[in-house]
């Protein structure tokens, strides 16, 4: 039986032989200043290091462009893919079209994975940008099992489905912190902020904490528990998805490394002896959830919701 990738997201290039170590087929790497929402910060040097990593223990490298690309930075799109491609990466994630077209001029063979976060929610879409380049889709966090398994029926590209971690609530292009700070006539640094994982949006009547934090693609808050699905494997294997995700963001690198040593488990196990796979998978959640942050409980997030039309 095919099995998934298991996709991770670093912290660091060291994270990476650690993380190749406990399983993981590809990772996925980048800067803040083109992509979102990652682990860990790579600048050029590291990106360079992580492929070389990454080569080393025979895993892949995605690195993240799916911000979005007002004109200010359009310009400097077409160096940093020219980098990337030069580099040997194995795909670009993007979501702007801008990429898309930067990719289509400076380095054409260059693999992409279509991820604009919501709007991959159909096999029409993913199939329509597939036809415009993209080898792979990644689908919104907020569609459930049966769609997912529908998409994957109909689609003529890869799937990616997220299997672990947060997932983003909200964005705003606008330094929503840093503006409350100073009305409160207070000054607080952007760097002190990103990725502060002791900041939080508290709400009073569900009794959640949301994380918060600021970057240069403005603010983001997340989900306040964490997907975790690992004992519901079975009809997403079945159905020959191309690769899992763990999002890493927010969390420690040994929660994370653990976490990617468990999916693999569970993974090879479901694919090659379902049965064994069905004795340990409860064991397999309870062992996460052992080292689950106090504050980040686990659910199944969307795959088992009910569509409302």
């Amino acid at each position: 039986m095919k099995k998934p990738e298991l996709l991770v997201t670093p912290i660091d290039v060291a994270h990476i032989r650690d993380l190749a170590e406990a399983g993981a087929d590809a990772v996925m790497i980048g800067e803040q200043r083109y992509g979102l929402r990652l682990a860990g910060e790579f600048k050029r040097e590291d990106i360079v290091e992580a492929v070389k990593v990454a080569r080393e223990h025979n895993i892949k490298v995605y690195v993240a462009m799916n911000a979005i690309f007002h004109n200010d930075k359009v310009d400097e799109l077409g160096d940093y893919v020219k980098f990337l491609a030069d580099t040997g990466v194995d795909a670009i994630v993007f979501g702007d079209p801008a990429v898309l077209m930067t990719v289509r001029e400076v380095a054409p063979h260059m693999k992409l994975h279509w991820n604009t976060e919501t709007t991959a929610t159909n096999w029409y879409a993913c199939n329509y940008w597939g036809r415009k380049g993209a080898k792979r889709a990644v689908l919104a966090r907020e569609i459930n099992m049966d769609a997912i398994i529908e998409i994957k029926e109909h689609a003529e590209v890869e799937i990616e489905v997220q299997v672990h971690g947060m997932t983003c609530m909200f964005q705003s292009k606008r330094s929503l912190i840093g503006n409350y700070f100073e009305y409160q006539g207070k000054v607080m640094e952007i760097e002190k902020r990103k990725y502060d994982k002791g900041m939080f949006l508290y709400d009073k009547e569900r009794d959640n904490k949301y994380p918060i934090f600021e970057d240069e693609n403005g603010t983001h808050i997340m989900s306040p528990n964490d997907i975790c699905i690992i004992d519901e494997l079975e009809d997403m294997i079945d159905a020959e998805i191309d690769s899992f995700k763990i999002d890493g963001i927010l969390h420690e690198r040994e929660y994370i490394t653990e976490v990617t040593k468990k999916y693999r488990l569970a993974i090879d196990l479901c694919a090659e002896n379902r049965e064994e796979y069905r004795k340990v998978k409860d064991q397999l959640l309870a062992e996460i959830e052992a080292i689950q942050p106090v504050h980040r409980p686990l659910d199944t997030g969307f795959f088992f919701k009910e569509t409302v039309y």
